[in-house]
């Protein structure tokens, strides 16, 4: 079975990216899986204008510590009528707090207050970028889903800004919805499963 290093240590992608790869058959790790402990530099690797920059830095910078073939991923959401923010700054979009996403899902529904529901149109997006060893060629896997911001959280589930975005295909929060339900649907699922179709098609890394 081939390793395939996964260059993020959210703890919420990670249980996420687990249970929508396990079908393709390899084996996943994380950083702290193959003892890369975390280095200060790492918090300018997502000072990219896009997802795929990002996504690019990481998947960069963890194959040259690790030697071995590293997937990015960077996500987030853009609202429409806020000119697609918060976007790359989806996990910094407030300042600093114990529990981020709740600060940061008060953010947005400070930007959105009193909007109605055609000026809280979004989409979630989701770009991954796998690179087979240092200085390969870089493939990118994109997904995205389209919903709207709620006026208040519902359901407990998923992480970030999941209990507001009302998925068009659900009819429900991601936060109500059951994990089968999101991967089935969510821009994470969809570019993750373009990544392991390719993946399926090309020769073992």
């Amino acid at each position: 079975m081939t390793t395939v290093l996964i260059a993020t240590r959210s703890r919420g992608k990670q249980r996420e990216i687990r249970e929508i790869f396990r079908p393709s058959g390899y084996e996943l790790v994380f950083p702290d899986d193959v003892g890369l402990s975390e280095q200060v530099e790492e918090e300018a690797l997502e000072d990219a204008e896009t997802f795929e920059g990002n996504a690019r830095r990481k998947a960069e910078y963890f194959v040259r510590r690790s030697g071995l073939p590293t997937a990015a991923e960077d996500s987030g959401i853009e609202v429409f009528s806020l000119g697609g923010l918060p976007g790359v700054r989806s996990r910094r979009l407030a300042a600093l707090a114990a529990d981020q996403d709740a600060a940061n899902n008060a953010e947005l529904l400070r930007k959105l207050r009193g909007a109605p529901p055609e000026r809280r149109r979004a989409r979630y997006r989701s770009v991954i970028v796998f690179v087979q060893h240092p200085g390969a060629v870089p493939q990118v896997f994109e997904g995205a889903c389209t919903g709207t911001i709620l006026q208040e959280p519902r359901g407990k589930g998923g992480f970030g800004y999941d209990p507001l975005f009302l998925s068009d295909e659900l009819g429900k929060s991601f936060g109500e919805a059951s994990p089968e339900e999101k991967h089935a649907v969510s821009h994470r699922g969809r570019a993750l499963r373009a990544f392991a179709n390719w993946l399926a098609c090309t020769p073992r890394v």
